[in-house]
């Protein structure tokens, strides 16, 4: 598999997950863009990435934001003179029972998890549709498919971007763009030991011993996100032209569907 010369736009790439896609993306050949609120977290994870800085470029871009968003879009086709795809991984979780949910917290956790996934795809679209080998992959998770507690809000919310994802790809297959969403499960990211500090305040215990009892069971280990980012790297690739808006779950095989 060979991303050739193509690039590609990642949200959320300070770290984590998209870190994870970002460095995929360079070691099958591409060129990234690194967006991300934090500019300064963002130059850094994109210079580990690739230290020549030709295959890299870190942008800020708040996903929450129509201008900031088409503002990202503009500097990466000013720096690389194309964009063949977009990786929407930028999102947040608000931990809360559902019925101490607030009104507030419920419409941030939309507004930049569905929202900001279709701001980015609107952004990008006309550049996109230049491309011979377009491609977007959406970050949901299986939290969109199985409705854990203590997190409704970020289970509605990647449940909108699987079927936000299924909608596009119907819709802009004839436009030559491919769609597709992955579902992670527990990847070791930040964000997995955040929930496990807040059941460690909320229902006791170390919050340690929860962040590695989130280990999955059929290979005893968390997910590392650079396992994640090769497989959103084929699923951009043209190799997987043939797969179309799926929501293809990536963990280990804790969800059966």
């Amino acid at each position: 598999m060979s991303l050739g010369d193509c690039v590609y736009l990642v949200t959320g790439a300070a770290g984590g997950i998209g870190a994870g896609i970002a460095a995929a993306i360079v070691e099958a050949g591409g060129s990234v863009a690194l967006a991300d609120l934090d500019l300064d977290a963002t130059g850094t994870t994109a210079h580990r990435i690739d230290p020549t800085g030709q295959c890299t470029l870190a942008v800020r871009c708040d996903v929450s934001s129509d201008d900031s968003v088409a503002e990202a879009v503009t500097a990466t086709v000013a720096r690389f003179e194309r964009l063949d795809g977009v990786v929407n991984n930028a999102g947040v979780i608000e931990m809360n029972e559902a019925r101490h949910a607030t009104s507030a917290a419920w419409a941030r956790e939309l507004d930049i998890n569905v929202t900001g996934v279709f701001r980015m795809c609107r952004a990008a679209l006309e550049h996109l549709t230049a491309s011979d080998q377009a491609a977007i992959v959406n970050v949901a998770s299986n939290c969109g498919k199985v409705g854990f507690p203590n997190m409704a809000g970020y289970n509605a919310s990647k449940a909108a971007v699987i079927n936000l994802t299924r909608s596009l790809a119907t819709e802009w297959a004839p436009l030559g763009i491919n769609v597709n969403a992955v579902c992670p499960g527990a990847v070791d990211t930040p964000m997995l030991a955040g929930v496990a500090d807040w059941l460690a305040d909320h229902q006791g215990g170390d919050p340690e011993d929860i962040l590695a009892g989130m280990a999955l069971p059929q290979i005893g280990r968390k997910i590392a996100p650079i396992e994640v980012g090769r497989i959103v790297a084929f699923l951009l690739s043209p190799d997987a032209t043939i797969i179309r808006g799926q929501a293809l779950n990536i963990d280990a095989g804790e969800t059966p569907y």
